[in-house]
């Protein structure tokens, strides 16, 4: 989805979150994620240099979003996608009540479990953690501001697409005020 993204919306800058977790085959530091220790999750928060974070999937690690660059392009007027889960969304619109808070759903929660065991990225114990996750998250998705739903990605992407340019600064936002998005991803 990132990629469509990426391709179709030129200023778009993404959010690269902070995490404990170990790389993903393909995954690229500093790309996909910031891998970080732990102790350095945590010097991050105690500098108040994250805008959001979380213990994810019942304490298995920890990820957040680092604020600077979130500021900084919102303030240059570029949109800006930040993907979190639920306690981040929620986050991030405290922090920026301005946010465009938006729910990438499945289709269906057996589509869901299908797309994870397809990934084979997670050990069983990983998934039943991340399947609780999802299904407090999904019972949540009526407290975002938009539920685009994953059924097809260019459907999905061309939706998100014209929320991204819908109201991006300098658009259609009569206001010109900087903008940013939240996205809660479930596959």
């Amino acid at each position: 989805m990132v990629r469509c993204l990426r391709e179709r919306v030129p200023d778009l800058h993404f959010s690269v979150s902070a995490t404990t977790r170990a790389p993903r085959p393909g995954e690229v530091d500093g790309v996909d994620y910031h891998f970080v220790t732990p102790a350095r999750f945590q010097q991050l928060i105690d500098e108040g240099a994250l805008l959001e974070w979380a213990e994810i999937h019942a304490g298995l690690h920890r990820s957040g979003t680092l604020a600077e660059p979130v500021r900084t392009a919102t303030a240059r007027g570029f949109p800006v996608l930040i993907e979190v889960d639920l306690a981040g969304a929620r986050a991030v619109k405290k922090a920026m009540p301005e946010a465009l808070a938006v729910f990438l759903a499945p289709p269906s929660w057996e589509d869901l479990e299908a797309r994870l065991v397809a990934r084979g990225t997670e050990t069983p114990e990983v998934m039943r953690r991340r399947l609780e996750t999802a299904r407090a998250e999904m019972a949540a998705q009526n407290d975002f501001d938009r539920v685009v739903v994953n059924s097809e990605l260019e459907s999905a992407c061309s939706e998100l697409v014209s929320l991204l340019v819908g109201t991006a600064p300098g658009r259609h936002d009569p206001s010109g005020q900087a903008t940013s998005r939240t996205t809660s991803q479930h596959d």
